[in-house]
């Protein structure tokens, strides 16, 4: 049976026998309202650790002034049953005032320049200065030795790489690729928002990542071609398109060039719900 802990002293007494026993502790970090790729994250966990610890934590440092946070969707006992199912040992159940004692704004802040600049970051200033904030808290209490993210929210997971990789941190990043329903829809909690028809309409970035797979396996390489294919299926489709950009994966630069390894990010609106995705050509699987 899971332990759901909301207690940080208890937390870090259970993380500390775990330590003195040998055992190596994984942990996964979330906003809750689980689904099948949050599950999986606790199975690549278990596969490199002997414990597992995952967080349910909406984090209101990341929510920008006209977004979800107060709807964002809140279900902490089919989550506490599904990480049960999964195999997850421990569920960290922190409070806001336990995250950010001082209160969320005169809290002591992280922030990662450069990379998180761009794209998401300028579309939504301030969200990844609250997600390198939580983050750094997270790894402090429950001082994992590996950490597992999914890569849907691509340039969140290289963030929190330059991030432990800059402050030293001792925690091995795991990223695993997008969870899809079997249509080609990347997983999100944020799909819930979807009615039917929007739903549909959704499928319109899956369909443009799948047409640039194609052409980038029948030899396309250039960048403006093929996001062109993903803007073309998605400006269809969706009612507003805040990015569709091939960049490098690494420093998720543009690409001006042809390259055999290219990031195609996707943002984008359908009413009030906002959608992101992204396909590693040169890596990932056919959406």
């Amino acid at each position: 049976m899971i332990r759901v802990v909301s207690d940080l002293a208890e937390l870090r007494a259970q993380v500390g026998q775990w330590k003195r026993d040998g055992l190596r502790v994984g942990f996964v970090p979330t906003m809750g309202n689980l689904h099948a790729g949050h599950f999986s994250l606790i199975d690549i966990a278990r596969r490199n650790a002997d414990r597992v610890v995952a967080s349910v934590f909406v984090n209101p440092t990341q929510f920008g002034p006209n977004e979800d946070f107060a709807r964002y969707p809140r279900t902490p006992d089919a989550d506490a049953h599904g990480l049960d199912a999964a195999g997850c040992d421990l569920l960290w159940l922190p409070s806001v005032d336990t995250m950010y004692p001082h209160g969320a704004q005169a809290s002591v802040q992280v922030r990662v320049p450069g990379i998180t600049e761009i794209l998401e970051g300028a579309h939504r200033p301030g969200h990844f200065d609250g997600v390198a904030t939580v983050v750094t808290r997270l790894f402090n209490q429950v001082q994992p030795d590996i950490a597992v993210f999914g890569r849907k929210d691509y340039q969140q997971y290289k963030t929190l790489d330059r991030l432990v990789r800059d402050l030293n941190l001792p925690v091995e990043l795991i990223g695993m690729p997008t969870v899809r329903e079997s249509d080609g829809l990347a997983l999100s909690s944020r799909n819930r928002y979807l009615d039917p028809e929007r739903r549909l309409r959704a499928l319109a970035i899956a369909k443009g990542l799948r047409a640039a797979h194609d052409a980038f396996v029948a030899g396309e390489r250039a960048p403006s071609r093929l996001s062109g294919l993903v803007r073309s299926s998605v400006a269809a489709e969706f009612d507003r398109i805040d990015y569709i950009e091939a960049v490098d994966p690494e420093t998720l630069e543009p690409l001006g060039e042809a390259s055999d390894q290219q990031l195609i990010l996707v943002a984008a609106h359908l009413g009030p719900t906002r959608l992101i995705d992204n396909l590693w050509l040169g890596h990932d699987v056919r959406p």
